[in-house]
């Protein structure tokens, strides 16, 4: 059975492809058990994924979030619409999802995690916020959390949150526009 997604992937840096063996399915397969977790999307819903380095993100999080540093992953949902309606014509769109080479192989390592876990958890994470979830608030955060570690533990990926290092400065770096 395909997926109701169209996952756009383009590659601005070439580590990501030396660092994540199969790096397109290990992409698609995070996105599509967001999409199965959730409810799914109208068939023709496109995100857009980059997968950049940390200098491009970090243009990105100072143009957008007047924070001047490199963070793991920024997400920029195109409207308040958590699930798109079918409709004739080209595919809805629903954001846009970033993600960073050196931070999230920084955050791996220190973490003792593998790169294509973390990158699992990055698409999942951006995925969700393209999808109206956030962790502005603590009960939010828990929330968001749960449905992240319930997701991943479909894909084989152990709990990012079991410890607590990487779980902070995971939500102190990421954002959604």
């Amino acid at each position: 059975m395909s997926s109701p997604l169209i996952l756009d992937i383009e590659i601005q840096c070439e580590s990501w492809r030396q660092s994540v063996v199969a790096l397109d399915g290990v992409c698609a397969r995070a996105a599509d058990a967001v999409i199965a977790a959730t409810g799914g999307v109208a068939p023709g819903t496109e995100v857009s994924l980059m997968l950049c380095d940390d200098d491009f993100i970090q243009d990105l999080n100072h143009r957008y979030r007047d924070k001047d540093a490199a963070t793991n992953v920024l997400a920029f949902p195109l409207d308040e619409v958590s699930t798109p309606v079918a409709r004739d014509g080209p595919p809805v769109l629903l954001g846009d999802i970033i993600i960073a080479h050196g931070t999230v192989v920084r955050e791996a390592s220190a973490a003792g995690r593998a790169i294509d876990h973390h990158l699992c958890h990055m698409v999942v994470h951006g995925m969700l916020h393209l999808l109206g979830f956030d962790h502005d608030a603590d009960t939010a955060a828990v929330e968001m959390e749960t449905m992240e570690t319930r997701i991943l533990a479909t894909l084989g990926v152990p709990d990012p949150y079991a410890r607590n290092d990487l779980a902070e400065s995971h939500h102190e770096n990421d954002d959604v526009q």
